[in-house]
């Protein structure tokens, strides 16, 4: 894995400083670190990091609140860290957005296994957003295709086979994708002017 850009989140300054140089002992760049909830956020936006360690208890905002905060402003792996093993915790820390979860104290071996483990939950995450997408846009262009064989088969008096044959002939001709054509299609007829 290649090293990550990685902001570093803890209030106790003794532990932040060994997170940073764990962190640095694994090839990533700590390229911020904050002492509150509230200085992560912000940190977070200048940044940019492509990892984020979040101790879950921290003056000003949680570990959590800043993990939801966040993954409302843009996608990053975050990484909770804590001293409490409790399975409330866990499941709040993962509803949050959070990718991983370790217990205080950290090794350098638990610190590599859980970074592993969040930045391959984030790919997977972006890998399913992706095809979500991916499906969005097609159904999309597959309702657009049957508008535009509905206005086809209307205006020209064909069957559905042949106003699709006709959008597909459309799309080889123009060198267009069929998707394209129906938008066509569809855009004229809803700039018709009215009888």
């Amino acid at each position: 894995m290649k090293g990550l850009r990685v902001l570093v989140a803890d209030d106790e300054d003794a532990v932040r400083a060994i997170l940073v140089e764990l962190c640095q002992s694994l090839g990533h760049e700590v390229v911020a670190e904050a002492r509150d909830g509230a200085e992560a956020l912000a940190l977070s936006e200048t940044t940019l990091p492509e990892l984020v360690l979040l101790d879950i208890q921290m003056p000003s905002m949680t570990g959590i609140e800043v993990a939801k905060a966040m993954a409302e402003k843009r996608d990053v792996p975050v990484l909770i860290v804590t001293a409490y093993a409790d399975d409330a915790l866990m499941r709040e820390a993962a509803r949050s957005g959070a990718f991983s979860y370790i217990l205080k104290p950290v090794s350098r071996e638990r610190l590599a296994a859980a970074v592993s483990t969040s930045i391959a939950r984030f790919a997977d995450l972006q890998n399913l957003k992706s095809e979500v997408n991916g499906l969005k846009h097609s159904l999309e262009e597959r309702k657009l295709i049957e508008r535009a064989k509905g206005i086809l088969m209307r205006d020209m008096g064909v069957k559905e086979q042949e106003a699709y044959a006709w959008l597909k002939r459309a799309s080889s001709h123009h060198n267009l994708k069929i998707g394209e054509v129906a938008r066509r299609v569809v855009a004229l007829e809803l700039n018709r002017a009215p009888a």
